[in-house]
């Protein structure tokens, strides 16, 4: 129980934080509409909801990159107005983003200290010794003299958590913590979220992963199409009662598993070697063999060369050393373009990047590919009505919510442009599909969507690659499962013998010998 106005940090504790009436408009997008939240100390209150519910615009003005139409924030009853994240600071908010804002060549005293006013607390002896004392308060165990590139993706988060306790934050908003997280990471990280709890903080946990909220939170607030559908306190609450709220059906969280006979192998890697783009080794003699009608789930913390295997195999990254069969054909040689006719599909980690081309129409994009195809051509011509026969037989398939077939794809949610990827590469009935992290970013109904996709092409032969770095994901989906830590393969597993706890050691580089 919360016993003092002050916190260890030894700044002011916020009782209470609220929104009311808060409404927000964009061109075109009414993105929250009369939206109530509130949080209060000593609690950790989720705000769950698909893309484009209109949570993330809730907390950007609760934060003061904002500022509402409609509507006022009140902290301990109090009306406050925040024209600026300065402003929401020196309040006693704090933000800590998905993607974590260091600068890896600092250490960590001179990461707290960036963006600082000049003054005594920019003096970094001074500045060190109050991290010390936070990291002992708090119980992070952090070393204030380490560079950030040294440090683990869970080391570089309690950064984040103690700079935003440095500058004040008795309130933070977390913003898809775990994303990048090994398991026990996630423990330890829950560990100290819970600690803060206990001591006075008030805390805002966004997040796509239902068990976490299950298992952290004391209340829920499931936002959609810019309106709370509900607030709930978290007793014996269910994942597929949450999904409903989220999405407006149900929504099936395990794909079906049909039984699979795995073919020949169709993709084999061998003493595959691959640099990333600081010339660094990335893959380290890699070999794997991926069967038809069989998921190979590639599983790792980001950064321990997943991006380079995949570019490897899709032709947008060359090999260092080793090869790589498709079909037992040599691919490594291959142009893009053959590799695609061999009977290779790819959706790639960056879909914005990579996949498509943003002011480009659905049409466009869905022939991206295969623009040259005779089917889409009328002599020299572009035979436009078959490319719109074409993609508009896409969308019904793929269930693409999108205005038309001419509407520019940028201004489509990302589970869609996720769809439209999905359809092009399966139009071409690969041999092959390397799926990389192919539900990021994407919501709840899409995931469930995507997945089931994925378990169709399974069983209809098609040899998929998933690499994600979702757990739960790969233990749904996969077959077998091989763990990428530090560019080398730590293990490979069947499914059915695989767990969370065992696959978070071997991302962290513990093997079981």
């Amino acid at each position: 129980m919360v016993q003092t106005n002050t916190l260890p940090s030894g700044h002011t504790r916020i009782d209470s934080a609220e929104l009311r009436g808060v409404s927000k408009r964009f061109p075109g997008v009414l993105a929250n509409d009369q939206v109530n939240f509130d949080v209060q100390a000593g609690e950790i209150h989720a705000l769950l909801g698909e893309n484009g519910a209109g949570k993330s615009t809730l907390m950007k003005i609760l934060y003061g990159l904002y500022q509402p139409d409609e509507g006022e924030i009140r902290l301990n009853g109090e009306t406050v107005q925040f024209h600026s994240p300065a402003d929401a600071l020196t309040q006693g908010i704090g933000m800590i983003h998905q993607h974590f804002m260091l600068v890896p060549t600092l250490t960590v005293t001179e990461n707290v200290a960036l963006g600082m006013k000049s003054g005594p607390l920019l003096d970094l002896k001074q500045v060190r010794k109050r991290l010390v004392e936070l990291a002992e308060a708090y119980g992070l165990k952090i070393d204030p003299d380490a560079y950030v590139w040294q440090l683990s993706v869970g080391e570089q988060q309690r950064v984040e958590i103690v700079k935003a306790l440095y500058r004040g934050g008795a309130l933070i908003i977390l913003d898809e913590p775990t994303a990048v997280l090994t398991p026990q990471e996630v423990s330890e990280l829950f560990v100290i979220l819970q600690q803060m709890r206990d001591q006075g903080h008030a805390l805002i946990f966004i997040s796509h992963k239902l068990y976490e909220v299950q298992e952290l939170c004391g209340r829920i607030t499931v936002m959609r199409d810019g309106h709370v559908v509900d607030t709930i306190h978290n007793d014996g609450v269910d994942q597929r009662t949450l999904a409903r709220m989220m999405v407006g059906r149900d929504v099936k969280l395990q794909p079906d598993r049909p039984e699979v006979e795995a073919g020949t192998v169709k993709l084999e890697i061998r003493s595959l070697s691959v640099r990333n783009d600081r010339d660094l080794l990335a893959l380290d003699q890699v070999s794997l063999n991926l069967h038809g009608g069989e998921i190979l789930g590639i599983a790792g913390v980001s950064g321990n060369g997943q991006r380079e295997l995949a570019e490897c195999i899709a032709g947008l990254r060359s090999a260092s050393d080793g090869e790589v069969l498709l079909a037992g054909q040599p691919l490594l040689a291959m142009p893009v373009q053959d590799r695609l006719q061999a009977g290779l599909a790819f959706i790639p980690e960056e879909r914005n990047r990579h996949g498509t081309i943003g002011n480009f129409s659905v049409a466009e994009n869905a022939i991206l590919q295969t623009n040259s195809a005779s089917q889409y051509l009328n002599g020299v011509f572009y035979n436009f009505d078959s490319i719109r026969r074409y993609t508009y037989d896409l969308i019904q398939r793929f269930n693409i919510k999108t205005p038309s077939h001419d509407t520019a794809i940028k201004n489509l949610s990302g589970g869609n442009v996720q769809k439209l990827i999905l359809a092009r590469e399966l139009s071409r009935q690969p041999v092959v599909l390397i799926a990389a992290q192919p539900t990021r970013g994407v919501d709840i109904g899409a995931s469930e969507y995507i997945r089931s996709v994925l378990m169709q092409q399974r069983s209809s032969g098609v040899a998929i690659l998933l690499i994600s770095e979702d757990l739960d994901e790969i233990l749904a989906l996969s077959d077998r499962i091989a763990v990428l830590y530090e560019g080398r393969v730590v293990d490979i597993v069947d499914r059915e013998n695989a767990d969370v706890e065992m696959l978070g050691l071997m991302m962290a580089g513990v093997t079981s010998a």
